[in-house]
């Protein structure tokens, strides 16, 4: 009988939707990730697959669990996970095969509307009984016509642009990898390379893991590459910009917005110079994250847990960090 321990920050009643998608008759514990190493390996000592949400996994506890197959996260994103460590004890690392990309993908247009149509200060405005403040309606944008975009053409990135072509919008692409040409057909993609697209993007949206690769590739000479009339939206991880490199760039009309769901430090420092901008949508880390993600996420951690139970292999193993 397979023991699987969820380890998370989950509310209660989260954990058991999750848990519920176990095959009958395995052992499934949920811990809370706040608790002491000492008390997780009480109960992980015994366990053959862990899955994580929002936390990581120390080495102490691995070498005390010696018969974990698989460490399974419910998220996209694995930075909290060393793999160079999990190698070493020959544990792979699987993410959740895109169970989030739904979500994402809805907060990152969210995002482009938000900054184009500034959604924020029009209802701050109407509830401060201003009506339309400083907004006069030519000073607001349409997604339709608009060049987008997108850095990682991953799970994710299909997800925008597949939602993108129907606001009519222009859409180009940069991956290490290119995407099916009949992907590329359906939805009217055309890959470039990272300058090309930012000097072309009205819109520049970012869909890629925080690796070596791509922290901070977006600094001072990408934002200068950029038209000034051009919003960056960032859901994936805040390291992937140099956050005072774009505080920079708003401040000095380099770029004209941003909508930002991750940040440098989080939650954001309340002196962070991004609060006071009303050129700047913000959201605390929250675009992965809805009660309909967690269905599609225990869905996938369980197939992939009873794959390996079968004798198959792991999918959505990740291996670069």
């Amino acid at each position: 009988m397979p023991k699987v321990v969820l380890i998370s920050i989950l509310p209660a009643d989260i954990e058991r939707l999750v848990l519920e998608y176990a095959p009958e008759g395995y052992e499934t514990v949920a811990i809370a990730a706040s608790l002491p190493e000492a008390e997780k390996m009480a109960v992980t000592h015994d366990a053959d697959f862990l899955i994580v949400y929002r936390t990581g996994v120390s080495e102490e506890l691995l070498k005390a669990s010696p018969n974990v197959k698989l460490i399974q996260l419910l998220s996209a994103g694995y930075d909290r996970i060393d793999l160079d460590m999990t190698r070493r004890y020959n544990v792979p690392v699987s993410n959740n095969g895109g169970a989030n990309s739904w979500a994402v993908a809805e907060a990152t247009i969210g995002l482009m509307l938000g900054v184009l149509r500034r959604l924020v200060e029009a209802d701050s405005f109407v509830r401060a009984g201003r009506w339309r403040g400083s907004i006069e309606g030519f000073d607001t944008y349409e997604l339709a016509g608009k060049t987008v975009g997108i850095v990682g053409l991953g799970n994710i990135g299909k997800k925008v642009a597949q939602r993108l072509h129907g606001f009519e919008t222009v859409l180009r692409y940069t991956d290490a990898f290119p995407a099916d040409p009949a992907f590329e057909a359906q939805y009217g993609l055309e890959r470039r390379s990272l300058e090309d697209l930012l000097a072309e993007a009205d819109i520049l949206t970012l869909h890629v893991p925080l690796l070596a690769s791509t922290k901070r590739m977006i600094g001072r000479e990408q934002l200068a590459m950029m038209k000034p009339s051009a919003a960056l939206i960032n859901t994936c991880r805040g390291d992937v910009i140099d956050e005072d490199a774009l505080i920079e760039a708003l401040q000095q009309g380099t770029i004209r917005a941003a909508g930002l769901d991750v940040f440098d430090q989080e939650p954001i420092a309340k002196d962070n110079p991004l609060l006071s901008m009303p050129n700047v949508m913000l959201s605390g880390h929250l675009a992965g994250t809805t009660y309909d993600t967690f269905f599609r996420r225990a869905a996938f951690a369980f197939e992939n847990i009873a794959g390996m139970v079968a004798g198959n292999p792991p999918m959505a193993v990740v291996t670069e960090q």
